[in-house]
């Protein structure tokens, strides 16, 4: 007994033994594996080496190198399984949630959860494989055959052998190029270190009387400066090997070469092509190489270089001082040379490059060159979502310095806690000597303007013993009293002279830099400024322009940032590189809260930002936007980039930035180095999860809302939750403006994307993400962003009695700045109006308020309240009587539409004739076609309303770019026989009809759609009719639920009594209030969708007449629910046709009217969740309405 004991107690270890998870030692990180399916099939990726490939299950094929995996623990415990030979690692693709989802590789990278795994030995010994962030297993989607696909799945027991092989894993080698722009590690040659945007002056005097020194974005007029702006000889070829290597020769004759402007991008010239491209690169993915890719663009056109030369002139009174050229922002690699001499090279497309050119230049006329490289080493960390542009797309200029310069400043304010009454102003001086003798006695003076002009401080520092080639920091400070604060509100703007004057007290020079004096600080799970919580609500902004492409006009940032003012946007993120410097000077005068993002990203290979060899050049990109950027107000964040993974490189950045400044640090791609916890694309239910977490930091979601074509959808809801969540502070709307561009030689009003300039990769219109159109439209969008963002809440208390409470939602402003106006809207139409005084509020507080408006309002008809805050004075940024905010009210409950009077009908004559039913009365005709069940013609007064029989049938189909989780083609509609029958009343005055069809849609898996109409024709040619129709499950492609006519041409005038003006969805409809509004079909196409899709709904619709030029034509009124487009095409046509500027091809003379029961919210799901349950189309319950058709005459 005792013997058998033992035996089953050895037998229990060993169980026990074999169901432990599986030890670092049982896995050999030194060689390869196959992973084995019960039946023996591996898994394979088929030897890809793209980003978003998947695995299927192939049969065991030697040393197949697809069929090989690296299994490697990490230091948490976790393993990825790469394949080594493509780099590339099973990822689950950020799905967390779900049913399941198939896998695909993705850059390798240790530091992604979505490629981490936990490996359990199960009681078999076989492995079962669990992902780390969605905890479900690895497994193949249905048999276990050949094909199969690999796919991640919830309660899945799928198990699987690991079998090593003989193969070693291969060693990672980096393997450099033989120049600057594909090595990694040199970003820079003789460049200089970064310091704050600022001209020098040689004396306070002309300082004072430049433009710039109240509006610092205007181009200077300074003794010591000289733009290089203008035009360049220019030279382009596809690949460094043809390049003209010896262009920078002084007697190399550059005569015959074309020139082009500077600053631009070449391709906006018609110089190779542009390519708009959101994560994979351009070229091969093999940092730091730049390398051709089959069925790539840069298959031929490698590596375009362009060569640029022109000529300047040093002025004489620059001799003696030191003279430095400054490139603001160069796509992606440039070398200098002046006077042929080579003087440095430089990466870091929108950071600032300076070179010292003294020894090289002289007075009189010099010579420049600047040899560019489209692509470079710094490529692999600039991959944001853009069309891929090259060139010289920011200014060019040259400044001069005395000898002992103050080369940077760093302007900051203190406060004791949160007391605001006085501040201390502090001044960070840098103070370098050129020269080769050491400084006896010069003077360094800050003098603090207020915005009045009046000195409120002065500051003064001597240098003395500073030796040559030194550089010395001296910090000066000052108290403040009764300080004017900043904030995006309250943009106060003070103003900063740096001077220095010599032994003699001359000065030699003079800067200045506009300052505010603001407190930033994180407290109570919220970001405070000067001791507001404040919400952002933002928008990420990309530099584009549709003619100039990345080479942003002034004109076009103004009307940028003038735009955004207008429609409360507060906040700017900077995606994903730092802007063009005039426009922090821009943000901080008009007021705008800036999240400035360093411009990195590596989005196409994630394993960069895990390489330590990357460090530096990851390091140098938050350097030198915090250097640059450091004085201006308007930046409240600092972002070390964006969709670069999670590797230790952000580490080391994050602990760069700390040491350079105090502002928060925001990064989301690893929340655990920010400050803020930052998210992307959240859905509601992941909103709510997140934010109840056990967490101080603030919660921001630096991208949602993607407002691709018609879109976004539940703005609304987001911000409901927003203003009463536990932390979230706001976020960042993808995107401001549609990256849509001309080609050159065409048009200005033909907008490009993706794919259509012949670019390969592309990701198609997927650049078209705005709320406003390339040419900065006010769009439907943009006016839904204005309404929810809105600052002043309106909720009613009593309306009958004109009651309303008023809150004050902005943080600094009080609302007796605004000017209060009302009216009453009867039936659609205003029937009264008038003001009440303005109210003096302060932020966060409440109001009663009482609208003295008619109470005596008529029976039977519909009134609504409307409430308008506007601007009492001109502004920076908007004109008087500017509207800030709005509010409609309903007063009564919508009127039932009345019967129709049977006592004044005339009777009916109603005949067959062979399968058509025909109804005629007095001055009208109906014909219904017995076969379908269609009415194919409706004549009143003897005019044909219905074009070419399309009577009202089904209309299911929509097409819009959140719909693309779904097939968005448009597929044959088909029709059963119809259940047809009618019915004459006794006194012939009134006809019922019934016809119940089943619609078959001929997707791969047919849905059928049953839908009952029924029409009541009375003898007044009214009809009414009522509809019902049943959506099946498994119908994810149909979108909307209602009927269409054709109507024929020259009904072209619209007017109708529902939501408007523009247009609206059921989820996007909050800022259309209740009106009567009028416009021509063709209007209805206002917003101009790059990517042609449909469009032109308007909700909640009481009634609509569509008319002639002679005002003949059908009344449509609801009695229940009711939406309505009226197009001249199908939203087939639209969707097919690609581009707005096609619809002139595709108009057509007739009108497509389309009269909707229920459509699908927009939602956001181009890039995020899909619409919210509640504006979904139910399934397998009936839907349906109600209206009238009338003749109007």
């Amino acid at each position: 007994m005792k013997k058998h004991n033992l035996i089953f107690l050895m037998y229990l270890v060993f169980i026990s033994f074999r169901s432990m998870p599986a030890q670092s030692q049982e896995i050999n990180a030194e060689v390869l594996y196959k992973i084995v399916s019960p039946s023996g099939l591996v898994i394979d990726n088929k030897q890809s080496d793209q980003n978003g490939d998947g695995f299927v299950l192939s049969k065991s094929n030697g040393n197949n190198k697809g069929q090989l995996w690296k299994i490697t623990r990490l230091k948490n415990g976790y393993y990825t399984i790469a394949n080594p030979f493509v780099r590339q690692s099973m990822d689950n693709g950020n799905i967390h949630t779900g049913e399941g989802s198939e896998l695909m590789q993705w850059e390798s990278s240790n530091s992604n959860g979505n490629q981490q795994w936990t490996i359990h030995v199960t009681g078999t010994g076989a492995y079962s494989i669990i992902q780390r962030t969605s905890n479900m297993s690895l497994a193949y989607n249905g048999e276990d055959a050949v094909g199969s696909k690999i796919f991640q799945l919830p309660n899945s027991s799928q198990v699987w052998r690991l079998v090593e092989t003989s193969v070693k894993s291969p060693k990672e080698v980096i393997v450099r190029g033989k120049t600057e722009w594909e090595n990694e590690l040199i970003f820079g040659v003789n460049k200089e270190p970064g310091h704050n945007t600022y001209i020098p002056y040689p004396s306070i005097e002309s300082l004072k009387a430049d433009k710039t020194f109240e509006k610092p974005w205007e181009t200077p007029n300074s003794d010591y400066y000289l733009s290089l702006n203008g035009n360049w000889k220019f030279n382009w070829v596809k690949q460094p090997s043809e390049r003209p290597a010896n262009f920078y020769k002084m007697n190399y004759d550059v005569s015959a070469w074309k020139e082009i402007p500077v600053p631009s991008n070449w391709e906006m010239h018609g110089y190779g092509t542009p390519i708009y491209t959101n994560i994979t690169y351009p070229f091969k993915n093999n940092p730091p190489l730049i390398q051709p890719q089959k069925g790539y663009t840069n298959e031929i056109e490698v590596n375009p270089v362009g060569s640029y030369r022109r000529e300047f002139t040093i002025p004489a009174g620059w001799d003696g001082k030191e003279i430095i050229l400054h490139f603001n922002g160069v796509y992606s690699g440039i070398y200098v040379w002046i006077n042929g001499q080579k003087v440095g090279y430089s990466e870091g497309a929108n950071n600032d490059a300076e070179f010292n050119i003294t020894k090289y230049a002289k007075t009189g006329t010099n010579t420049i060159a600047a040899e560019v490289y489209r692509f470079t080493d710094a490529s692999y960390i600039e991959d944001q979502d853009m069309f891929r542009l090259s060139g010289i797309h920011r200014d060019v200029y040259v400044y001069a310095t005395p000898k002992v310069h103050v080369r940077d400043y760093f302007l900051k304010s203190a406060f004791n806690g949160n007391d605001f009454s006085s501040a201390t102003f502090n001044a960070e001086l840098s103070v370098r000597n050129y020269g080769n003798n050491t400084v006896k006695a010069e003077t360094a003076e800050v003098s603090l303007l207020d915005p009045s002009g009046k000195e409120v401080a002065t500051l003064s520092q001597s240098i003395a013993q500073l030796r040559g080639g030194a550089e010395q920091k001296y910090d000066l400070q000052a108290k403040v009293n009764k300080p004017l604060l900043w904030s995006a509100e309250t943009p106060h703007l003070y103003t900063a002279i740096v001077s220095l004057k010599d032994s003699e007290g001359k000065v030699t020079e003079a800067m200045s830099s506009k300052f505010g004096f603001r407190k930033i600080e994180i407290k109570n799970k919220r970001v405070y400024i000067n001791n507001k919580a404040v919400f952002f609500k933002g928008v990420n902004r990309h530099d584009i322009h549709p003619q100039y492409g990345k080479a942003v006009p002034k004109e076009s940032m103004i009307e940028d940032i003038l735009l955004m003012k207008n429609h409360n946007i507060n906040m700017v993120r900077t995606s994903h590189y730092p802007n063009d410097p005039k426009m922090y000077a821009m943000y901080d005068y008009y007021g705008l809260y800036i999240m400035d993002e360093a411009d990195l990203e590596n989005h196409g290979n994630g394993s960069i930002s895990d390489k330590p060899s990357w460090i530096p050049a990851f390091v140098d990109r938050i350097e030198r936007v915090i250097e640059r950027d450091k004085n201006h107000p308007s930046v409240i964040f600092w972002s070390l980039g964006n969709e670069g993974s999670n590797g230790e490189n952000f580490t080391a950045m994050s602990k760069r930035a700390r040491e350079m400044d105090s502002r928060p640090i925001h990064y989301e791609g690893k929340n655990e180095v920010a400050d803020i916890r930052s998210q992307m694309y959240p859905d509601m239910k992941d909103l709510n999860r997140i934010d109840q977490m056990d967490e101080d930091k603030p919660y921001f979601f630096c991208e949602y809302a993607h407002s691709m074509g018609n879109a976004p959808g539940n703005l609304g809801e987001y911000w409901d939750y927003i203003e009463k969540s536990e932390r979230i502070i706001g976020g960042c709307v993808w995107d401001w403006v549609d990256q849509g561009i001309n080609k050159h030689g065409e048009s200005a009003n033909k907008y490009y994307y993706g794919g259509d300039f012949g670019d390969k990769p592309n990701d198609k219109d997927f650049s078209c993400n705005g709320l406003t159109t390339p040419d900065r439209r006010v769009t439907a969008k943009l006016l839904e962003a204005k309404k929810v963002f809105q600052y002043i809440k309106m909720t009613p208390l009593a309306l009958m009695s004109g009651k309303i409470e008023i809150e004050n939602k902005y943080a600094f402003t009080n609302l007796n700045e605004f000017d209060i106006t009302w009216e009453v809207i009867k039936d659609g139409v205003k029937s009264e109006s008038g003001t009440i005084p303005s109210i003096n509020l302060e932020p966060n507080e409440k109001l009663p308020v009482v609208i003295p408006y008619n109470k005596n309002l008529e029976v039977g008809k519909e009134y609504f309240l409307n409430v308008c805050f506007s601007l009492k004075n001109k502004t920076r940024w908007a004109d008087k009587g500017h509207l800030v905010a709005s509010e409609q009210f309903a007063l009564t409950n919508r009127p039932a539409v009345s019967m129709v009077d049977a006592n004044a009908l005339n009777t009916l004559e109603v005949n067959t004739q062979g399968e058509d039913l025909i109804i005629k009365g007095q001055d009208f005709g109906i014909t219904f076609d017995t076969g379908s069940g269609v009415m194919k013609s409706l004549r009143y007064d003897r005019q044909e309303m219905i074009h070419q029989n399309n009577g009202f049938a089904l209309n299911w189909y929509r097409s819009i770019s959140n719909d693309k989780y779904t097939d968005q083609n448009y597929y044959q509609t088909t029709y059963g026989k119809p259940l047809f029958s009618y019915q004459v009343a006794d006194d012939k005055k009134s006809v019922t009809i019934l016809s119940y069809v089943n619609a078959t849609i001929a997707y791969r898996n047919p849905v059928v759609i049953p839908y009952l109409i029924k029409y009541v024709v009375y003898g007044n040619g009214a009809i009414d009719v009522d509809v019902s129709f049943t959506l099946p499950q498994n119908s994810a492609i149909v979108h909307r639920l209602g009927l269409q006519i054709v109507m024929p041409q020259d009904f072209e005038n619209i007017q109708w009594y529902g939501r408007g003006p523009h247009e609206n969805y059921w989820d996007r409809k909050r800022s259309a209030y209740f009106g009567q509004f009028d416009k021509t079909v063709k209007e209805m196409e206002e917003e101009h969708y790059v990517r042609a899709q449909s469009m032109g709904s308007r909700e909640d619709v009481r009634w609509l007449i569509i008319s002639d030029k002679n005002n003949h034509g059908l009344k449509i009124t609801s009695k229940d629910q009711l939406a309505f487009s009226a197009l001249h095409f199908s939203d087939k046509d639209l969707w097919e046709a690609g581009h707005d500027f096609e619809l002139d091809n595709i108009r057509k003379p007739e009108v497509y009217l389309s009269l909707d029961c229920i459509q699908q919210g927009l939602g956001n799901a181009s890039c995020g969740p899909r619409p919210l349950p509640q504006y979904m189309i139910p399934v397998n319950q009936p839907v349906g309405y109600s209206f009238r058709i009338e003749p109007v005459r």
